[in-house]
């Protein structure tokens, strides 16, 4: 079976449709196990691979605009947008989204300023479409050059998208900066905040902060965690470093004594707190760096949940967690090569599983769940 995307070799993205499914997945397997060994670390132990749809699963997608509408960034050639009519491993939820931008685009197109990225002039960016899995929560945010005589403009232009889209937000980005994300926004239509369910448990984050791209991998995550810690005594308190909005800390909160999220991004930490009150989750986030561990009170037995970006953890931070000695880690993450270097320098723990996740079928990206805990 042949790549089901027509844009397949052109845009930039799913480099691995023309992989069988199954092959892809040994592959993840093979590059963890490769990387463990190329580094050193001992772990002689099965690797369980977790997946789900191979398609439709995302749930998110971050759409450039170009004088052809809405696309994808062109295969090594960044500055160049495949226009996109529909996605295959977008959910079909943002796929509406996707037609309802494409149709609003052609309605205002002789209106509608386009941004150059080589000359940081113009006006409209990116349309970000995020629509949840199992709640009708989605939001469509157009990302402006706030530096824009024309932003004004672009405003009026964006009260008339018709979408089924429950919230529509307009960010606002330095011309220089090329996030698709941005703290200055506001809503035309509906909120800022998004709602999901994880697990059963119900989730507010905000449109513009991190939330996985993949549902019911997540979910996958979060029962395997639980399976893992459920192993050990945990009467203790958790702490859940680049904890986000809380997906992980609230998740598996009613089984410790108390939780403390950290995170470094303010508005994750709003939403994290108010995670752990909606879910009666005993304990409170923190905005901070993971300097912040070194000022929580903890007792000698203690859990911690690590999954920072894809740069990994610092190794003044990888230092500070071994000086503070947590009984049990679980490092998650979405870099399978800098985990197996980061692991290595801990080497007062032995390893106990790791586990591979594949929240982005079609690409070369994986997540994995390390166990780490403390010898004996």
């Amino acid at each position: 079976m042949g790549p089901l995307c027509p844009y397949f070799g052109t845009c930039g993205g799913c480099s691995a449709q023309h992989i069988p499914y199954e092959l892809q997945l040994e592959n993840k397997q093979k590059v963890v196990l490769n990387e463990l060994r190329k580094n050193h670390v001992i772990y002689d132990g099965e690797i369980p691979l977790f997946f789900g749809e191979s398609y439709s699963y995302r749930n998110r997608m971050d759409f450039v605009f170009s004088q052809m509408g809405p696309g994808l960034r062109q295969k090594e050639r960044f500055n160049h947008i495949v226009p996109i009519e529909q996605c295959v491993i977008a959910n079909k939820k943002i796929n509406q989204l996707l037609s309802d931008v494409r149709s609003w685009f052609a309605a205002n197109r002789n209106e509608i300023d386009i941004f150059n990225l080589q000359r940081m002039t113009g006006t409209l960016k990116y349309a970000v479409t995020r629509a949840a899995e199992h709640t009708d929560s989605s939001t469509v945010s157009f990302v402006l050059n706030e530096d824009s005589p024309k932003f004004g403009h672009h405003i009026e232009l964006i009260r008339r998208f018709s979408t089924t889209a429950k919230n529509i937000v307009i960010a606002r980005v330095p011309s220089k900066s090329d996030l698709s994300t941005s703290t200055d926004c506001f809503a035309v239509k509906g909120d800022v905040f998004m709602d999901e369910l994880l697990c059963d448990r119900q989730f507010h984050f905000s449109s513009q902060g991190f939330f996985q791209n993949n549902t019911k991998m997540t979910e996958k995550m979060i029962s395997y965690s639980k399976d893992v810690l459920h192993k050990y005594d945990t009467h203790a308190p958790l702490i859940d470093l680049y904890g986000g909005a809380g997906t992980f800390g609230v998740s598996l909160g009613s089984i410790f004594e108390k939780t403390t999220i950290i995170d470094i991004e303010g508005p994750n930490i709003t939403m994290a707190n108010k995670n752990m009150i909606g879910n009666k989750v005993k304990g409170e986030a923190l905005a901070g760096d993971a300097s912040l561990l070194a000022k929580i009170n903890l007792p000698k037995r203690w859990f911690l949940i690590t999954d920072p970006p894809r740069t990994g953890m610092h190794p003044k931070v990888i230092k500070l967690i071994q000086s503070l000695a947590p009984s049990v880690i679980l490092y998650v993450s979405c870099n399978p090569q800098q985990l197996a270097k980061e692991l290595k320098h801990f080497t007062s723990y032995a390893i106990k599983s790791v586990a591979v996740f594949d929240l982005f079928p079609q690409t070369p990206h994986e997540e994995v769940i390390a166990e780490l805990c403390m010898n004996e």
